[in-house]
């Protein structure tokens, strides 16, 4: 009996340490020197290509961005969120993604695959990881290395879509709950939500806010009344759907730490920003970022590590997309 017992603590204890180096293998899987043999110059080929694109538009930093986000928060960073329609693009979330980013991935895969070297050696999802460091930098925030080794995925559907993004009226326990679900404290969250400082938006993203809030107040008293009728100019009741408003006012095209500042003054477009500054659980974290634009940096820098950790596949799961928009 007592040596059934042990036998059964040992087998325990087993699939406990299992568990435990399951979810220490996706970073020790990922790697900054992982393509050091097959395409050393990766880093520099996706630069170029990401620097040209950012030349022609500014669009392409928040586009880049954003696309990274949203492909690692659903079924991981895998570059699903590339594939084309009928795939994940066709989700309401995701039907506002700029064209830019995707474009920027397509021209850094052709940059890559140009090097005899390189061809079909490097996945999609790498080269969106290294272009999303590469627009933070341009737009003028932290540089900082990124793991490789990251394989594409075989699957995007609209449907895996559905409650795995954050909304603009999420609360910060909803918020909260989103990220961890994602392994990220609510300091990387915080952090994350400061990429919106060259982030843009539609006016149907907030129109509530400035027009019919509740009925006592028409105007979300959260938001700085100025602010809130400077919004309703350049969002006028029947505006064109595809007009983007800057959701930093101060410095739209600065990777910075403005965004905090501006949530102090009551400037956060979203209720799901401003939210980060009226709850007092977060309000401190906001109020360092604000005053100290190397808090931010370095904290920007550990989340978007971590965000590109998130469900990653590696080894022989997946594959490399010849093409980044289909599968193999």
């Amino acid at each position: 009996m007592q040596q059934e017992a042990m036998e059964s603590r040992s087998a325990i204890l087993l699939s406990l340490l299992l568990l435990a180096l399951l979810l220490t293998t996706t970073s020790a899987q990922l790697r900054s020197d992982f393509y050091k043999n097959t395409c050393p110059n990766v880093e520099s080929l996706v630069r170029s290509a990401v620097a040209k694109k950012f030349q022609q538009t500014f669009v392409t930093a928040p586009a880049t961005l954003r696309l990274f986000f949203h492909d690692c928060f659903v079924r991981g960073c895998d570059a699903s969120v590339l594939i084309a329609s009928p795939s994940e693009k066709d989700h309401p979330d995701d039907l506002s993604l700029a064209g830019d980013g995707f474009d920027t991935v397509v021209k850094a895969k052709a940059a890559v695959d140009s090097d005899s070297r390189c061809t079909n050696k490097v996945s999609c999802a790498d080269i969106l990881a290294l272009a999303t460091r590469d627009v933070v930098v341009l737009a003028g925030g932290p540089s900082y290395t990124v793991e490789l080794g990251r394989r594409d995925g075989r699957i995007s559907t609209a449907a895996s879509v559905q409650r795995h993004l954050p909304h603009p009226d999420f609360n910060l326990d909803q918020l909260n709950a989103m990220f961890s679900s994602n392994g990220l404290t609510q300091t990387d969250m915080i952090a994350l939500s400061g990429a919106h400082t060259i982030g843009f938006s539609h006016c149907g993203r907030f129109s509530n806010r400035i027009y019919n809030f509740s009925p006592k107040s028409r105007i979300d008293p959260t938001l700085n009344s100025a602010y809130a009728l400077q919004l309703r100019q350049m969002c006028p009741i029947n505006v064109d759907p595809r007009i983007a408003i800057n959701m930093d006012p101060t410095t739209p095209n600065r990777f910075d730490n403005a965004y905090y500042k501006n949530l102090q003054q009551g400037k956060g477009l979203f209720s799901s920003d401003e939210i980060l500054f009226t709850d007092t659980r977060s309000k401190s974290t906001v109020n360092l970022f604000a005053s100290n634009n190397g808090a931010f940096q370095q904290a920007f820098v550990t989340a978007i590590t971590k965000l590109g950790r998130v469900g990653v596949n590696t080894g022989n799961q997946g594959e490399i997309r010849r093409d980044c928009t289909r599968i193999n």
